[in-house]
């Protein structure tokens, strides 16, 4: 880098939970009256933006997630749709990019492509960054994902991804997918938990491996200060212990994307209720959906 270029510091005060009173985009009644833009854009702070397709152009409606270092972004997920023509992310995310650089100015400035893990709403978009100048894709798999961050010798590690000045912690949470990662954001202690924890039907691949990354959560969230934990789907009503149906496409009673830390507490007690009867069940929040 530049010695000229100045330097943004991440690390010079503790994180503070930033108000996300968000009205996000949930659909529409009809695909004919639907306005909203493909892919909705919040801006949690100057480095750090939230991203939501539509679900007019998928019913999964992930979120998506773009944080912006020193030397480098990162894009974690690349959402539902492979099509750049319906869902334009590449677009998007180079006019934030854009956007950012004009206003702190830096050469040879790279993304980095990863995800939380292998799913096909949250991989679809990889292609539109094939080719892309100074960009890097990380598959989602866990010969190619684990590799990276290097827990296919050490699961337990807390791997680091340097973004330049901007440090996220990254673990290993399998359970809904072997290969999914939870990634931790000292700058704004954000803990981004992909399909791992979020206000919706958590899906759960494998009980005992779900419970163990539960855990670990648990007690890596008690050491940081976490002011937020984000997940990718919104899939709760406001009425408590309800969900909208799979493959819903309008969702105007949806609860906030936000959750406190102390919700992971309270998936861990209804793991522990669950015993050995591997059927679903809907708690006020969350469904917990295992599968024998």
């Amino acid at each position: 880098m530049d010695a000229r270029t100045r330097l943004i510091d991440f690390t010079g005060a503790p994180p503070r939970a930033r108000p996300l009173d968000v009205r996000w985009i949930h659909g529409s009644p009809s695909a004919k009256h639907n306005t909203d833009p493909d892919i909705q854009v919040h801006a949690y702070d100057e480095h750090t933006f939230i991203l939501r397709q539509n679900m007019a152009v998928h019913y999964e409606a992930p979120f998506l997630f773009l944080l912006c270092g020193n030397e480098r972004a990162v894009l974690i997920d690349t959402g539902a749709t492979e099509s750049a023509e319906f869902f334009p992310l590449r677009h998007v995310v180079d006019g934030l990019l854009a956007d950012w650089l004009a206003r702190h100015p830096r050469e040879d400035y790279q993304l980095l492509v990863l995800h939380t893990h292998g799913h096909g709403d949250h991989i679809a978009g990889d292609a539109q960054f094939a080719g892309r100048p100074g960009t890097t894709v990380v598959g989602a798999g866990l010969s190619t994902a684990w590799r990276y961050f290097g827990f296919d010798t050490d699961p337990d590690a807390v791997a680091v991804v340097d973004l330049g000045g901007r440090e996220l912690e990254c673990l290993a949470t399998p359970g809904h997918h072997e290969a999914a990662v939870t990634y931790y954001d000292p700058a704004t202690g954000l803990l981004l938990t992909g399909d791992s924890v979020y206000p919706g039907r958590l899906y759960i691949q494998d009980v005992p491996a779900f419970a163990r990354s539960i855990d670990r959560l648990i007690e890596f969230a008690d050491s940081r200060p976490v002011t937020h934990v984000l997940g990718c789907h919104i899939e709760m009503t406001t009425e408590p212990g309800v969900d909208y149906p799979v493959r819903t496409t309008y969702q105007p009673d949806e609860p906030p994307l936000q959750l406190p830390p102390a919700r992971l507490r309270r998936i861990r007690e209804a793991l522990t209720g669950l015993g050995d009867d591997l059927t679903r069940r809907a708690y006020d929040d969350f469904v917990l959906c295992p599968h024998s």
